[in-house]
């Protein structure tokens, strides 16, 4: 229990720490931090853990594995803690996992293809179910990243948004990794494909998921709503920048 206590403070110090960066990140963009969502990337650690950054303040998690998402959410439902716990599909999804991903989150963030959107349409329907999603977007043109181009998201927005059991409620993007200027420009170009599509649909597309551990600081500055942190929340071993 000792070595529980101590992982559980290294959480909430750490937590105070991310959450003064995000403030002033979010002051940069004329925003409170209020207005941004931290989402703790679960993926590498335990319900044990999880249950550690709930007590520190963190209210939603993330899990890139359909079948691990759900683990997590019976793990978390066996513990008895965490009432109100939101868990969100954050990696690539294939058709064939779409069951449980519709039964366990709340936002999936890697719609990354007409055909995904389709499939997840179909068996959210088939369960009288409404499944809440984002648009993944390759706004940096990586061949290594998957997701929409930035003309294909827009030409794809009319067709998801006639599809039956989706709610559209933004776009997701990844930045090319350890290239501060590279990030800023994915995230603003993020930003303003948002508000171009959001001036081509009219819906208000309000979640820019955008900014992990090592760039979440210009991703609030440009705009994100959302930011996905893994390694900072949870590994003592993740240095911070001060």
């Amino acid at each position: 229990m000792g070595d529980q206590a101590t992982y559980e403070a290294f959480v909430a110090q750490r937590r105070a720490q991310i959450m003064d960066r995000l403030g002033e990140a979010a002051r940069v963009s004329g925003r409170d931090a209020s207005e941004v969502c931290v989402l703790a990337v679960s993926k590498t650690v335990g319900v044990d853990e999880v249950v550690c950054a709930w007590h520190a303040g963190y209210r939603v998690f993330g899990e890139n594995r359909p079948q691990e998402l759900r683990r997590k959410a019976e793990g978390i439902a066996a513990s008895g803690e965490m009432d109100g716990v939101r868990l969100d599909m954050i990696g690539n999804l294939q058709t064939n996992k779409i069951n449980q991903v519709i039964s366990s989150a709340y936002l999936v963030h890697s719609v990354s293809s007409l055909h995904l959107a389709e499939a997840i349409s179909k068996r959210a329907a088939s369960r009288d179910a409404l499944v809440r999603i984002l648009l993944e977007v390759n706004v940096s043109g990586e061949a290594s990243k998957s997701g929409f181009s930035p003309v294909e998201a827009r030409e794809a927005l009319d067709r998801v948004m006639g599809l039956p059991s989706l709610s559209l409620e933004g776009v997701m993007t990844m930045a090319p990794a350890h290239d501060a200027s590279a990030a800023r420009a994915t995230f603003s170009g993020l930003r303003e494909l948002r508000d171009t599509m959001r001036a081509d649909c009219g819906l208000p597309l309000d979640v820019l998921s955008c900014g992990m551990s090592d760039d979440f600081g210009i991703a609030v500055e440009e705009g994100s709503t959302l930011v996905r942190l893994g390694r900072i929340v949870f590994d003592p071993a993740y240095e911070l920048d001060v």
